[in-house]
């Protein structure tokens, strides 16, 4: 990867990037605790009497949770002080290390009938998570270093799908579906965000509806999903007990709930709700008005996410904060429509919120990231005040303005 910064000409030069005060955002910092504590309290509650049966304390999965959150605030703190275009330099090595975990898990994780584990450690970390968020960082990387290139096949799109589809088939291998689609989502999105050519989005469109039809056909467990959701759509009574469980959750939560720690149906067979569930718990527990909440949070960590990459100094910055701000958004839609039966079932954390340390952990360490591209912004660049599909649009739009030259330009190729 070459070491070259793509910086717009509408910004100060490289050497001004250096903030001189810094300036925490606030909205997006108190967003993230308000998601931290909400998901303590809804773990705790869904998780309790389940640990009272394994004969442990009631407040065991809370405590790991209490420690993963604390590690993943390290991690935070820790990748709010790095500046972020260290990433130029060092990538290459966090990604050769992901890719040596989702091998390592693929070879010595399989377990005594022969079905591969997802984690490691005694199931104490699972590299899928952490690849999510440095295929991120690495395509952000390699694309603002091949910026001139991405529109031509032979130094821009199969080198892409090479990346994107090496990665997403170590997953795929585990398996673990929904972190391979998710692979495949991210990098299908930075290629748009990146200002690439409209025919050559369209392409790489088509080959990640492809390879994400392929993967589920191929898969008896994908194949089992799609059922369950195509029948749940005929009809509710169809439906996977998954689903049904959850929207009568729901439909017993009605608009303000039955009480915090009062819901029943995590005891009648909803599935580890205090993991991919929870969001079922909070809108049975806390209502409708809790579920728009905490929905509500999300929304508040988009528009966040969306000012910091529009105002981020460079290409780089650009790409980073919008990845992880898309990555952390399609988390949740994921998870959160599953429980309506909205999506077919994935198995996504509901990110701050769900049990779980590798998901806990990167996503803070995202957010760190994201942050630091935040204190890197122009003071005097107009600030994005307006949350909606056409803030992403508009950032798409001013990466074009001197981005990726057509296949037949002489800048085309280097």
């Amino acid at each position: 990867m070459g070491q070259q910064t793509y910086v717009n000409p509408a910004f100060v030069r490289k050497t001004n990037l250096t903030p001189q005060k810094v300036k925490i955002d606030l909205p997006l910092l108190g967003c993230v605790f308000a998601l931290l504590l909400t998901g303590i309290l809804f773990v705790y509650s869904s998780s309790w009497n389940y640990v009272l049966r394994e004969n442990a304390a009631a407040s065991y999965i809370l405590e790991r949770q209490l420690v993963f959150i604390v590690i993943g605030l390290i991690a935070a703190l820790i990748a709010f002080k790095v500046d972020y275009h260290i990433y130029i330099k060092w990538i290459l090595y966090p990604m050769i290390i992901t890719l040596g975990l989702l091998i390592t898990v693929f070879i010595v994780g399989t377990q005594a009938v022969g079905v591969p584990t997802r984690a490691l450690f005694n199931n104490s970390v699972q590299p899928s998570e952490l690849a999510k968020l440095v295929i991120i960082l690495y395509l952000a990387v390699w694309m603002n270093s091949h910026h001139e290139q991405l529109n031509t096949f032979t130094l821009g799109i199969i080198p892409l799908l090479a990346i994107v589809g090496g990665t997403a088939a170590l997953i795929f291998m585990q398996p673990d579906i929904s972190a391979t689609l998710t692979v495949v989502f991210l990098g299908g999105a930075l290629f748009y965000l990146s200002g690439s050519n409209f025919r050559h989005v369209f392409f790489a469109l088509a080959m990640v509806i492809m390879i994400g039809t392929i993967v589920v056909l191929i898969s008896s467990t994908g194949q089992e999903r799609i059922s369950d959701y195509l029948n749940g759509l005929m009809s509710l009574q169809d439906a996977s007990d998954h689903v049904r469980r959850s929207l009568e959750a729901v439909v017993r939560g009605g608009i303000f709930g039955v009480g915090i720690g009062k819901g029943s149906t995590k005891y009648l067979g909803l599935p580890v709700p205090w993991t991919d569930s929870i969001f079922a718990v909070i809108t049975e527990e806390a209502g409708l008005l809790g579920g728009v909440f905490v929905i509500g949070l999300f929304m508040v960590l988009a528009w966040r996410g969306i000012k910091v990459a529009k105002n981020a100094p460079d290409f780089l910055g650009r790409l980073i904060a919008g990845g992880i701000t898309v990555w952390i958004l399609f988390e949740a839609l994921i998870n959160i429509g599953v429980m309506v039966n909205v999506f077919p079932f994935a198995g996504n954390a509901l990110p701050f919120i769900s049990y779980g340390g590798s998901s806990m952990v990167t996503t803070l360490t995202g957010i760190g990231i994201l942050m630091n591209v935040g204190v890197h912004s122009m003071p005097g660049k107009k600030q994005a005040e307006e949350f909606g599909a056409h803030a992403v649009v508009d950032l798409r739009r001013r990466d074009r303005r001197r981005s990726v030259s057509r296949p037949n330009s002489s800048a085309g190729t280097r």
